[in-house]
This record gives C-alpha cells, structure tokens and sequence, in this order.
C-alpha cells in the first residue's frame, strides 16, 4: 500500500479549516486505510487529512486498541483536566507540553457512513483531540508560550 506524504509546517494546507464530508464514500473509505498504513509507517498514533494534503474532515487513530476512523468528528461531552507531552508528523522535532481534557465523547461518523459515539479517556483522549484540532488548522506550536511560540514559527520559516 501507497505511503502518503505528510506535510510539514509551515505549508498553509496545515492552518486551513477542513471541510465537512456529506457521506462517506468509497474513496474515503480508501483513504482512511492509506491514512491509518502512512500513520503505522512514521510511528504516528494518530493522523488527520490535512496533514496528507486534503481538506476533508477525516482523522484516523490507533493507540494500539483497534483503529478509529471517524469524519466530521466533533467533541460533544468533556471531563477532568491531563497535561502531557505531545509530538507531530507535520512538526517534526518538536515536542510540546498540553493541556488537554481527559476524558471526552467525540461523535462522527464511522467507516460506513454511521454516526457513532465514541468515549475516550487518557491517551485516546488526547489523540482525538490533537487531530481534531488538525481539522480547524490548530497544531501542537499554537500551545506553546508566546514568546516561544513566535522563535519557532521565525525559525520554521528560514
């Protein structure tokens, strides 16, 4: 199977809002497989398809208890505060501490098309939640401090 290329900050791809996917079709379905085989690849645990170079609500993980495909998602239900250490395939190199809910419910629709309901705590949590933010053009550098935050994107520029 295909390896995509993952796109790396600073591509303007990475900072567009996603557009919703009115169904799922059988080229989604194909995508989230090559999106789900190039995440394995890189050591991902998660990955979302801006960051393959499509503007389309659709995020894949897997923390190693299955895989999960979802589009559109979105979190309808949060709970408790978690503070970890994050990477990201489209910043490589660069590792940020960030705040994020513990557990949440995240609602979407599933590989065929059904809207489903998925709870998650912990490490899942907070994969759903760094590839969501992937899908309005958040990335992990938004949360880091001001002033850091600015050296990196001078930085990531030259």
């Amino acid at each position: 199977m295909e390896i995509l290329d993952v796109k790396q900050y600073p591509l303007r791809i990475l900072r567009k809002k996603c557009k919703p996917v009115r169904g799922i079709t059988r080229e989604d379905t194909a995508l989230f497989d090559r999106m789900l085989h190039t995440m394995k690849y890189y050591r991902g645990v998660g990955l979302a398809a801006p960051q393959i170079g499509i503007s389309k609500q659709l995020i894949v993980a897997n923390i190693g208890e299955g895989a999960v495909k979802l589009a559109n998602p979105r979190i309808v239900q949060r709970s408790g505060i978690d503070e970890m250490e994050e990477g990201c395939l489209s910043v490589p190199e660069k590792r940020v501490n960030v705040k994020r809910t513990y557990k949440i419910v995240v609602e979407g629709l599933n590989n065929n098309g059904k809207t489903v309901e998925i709870k998650a705590e912990g490490l899942l949590a907070r994969v759903l939640q760094h590839e969501i933010d992937h899908l309005s053009g958040k990335l992990i550098i938004d949360y880091l401090p001001f002033f850091e935050r600015i050296n990196y994107k001078v930085r990531a520029r030259f």
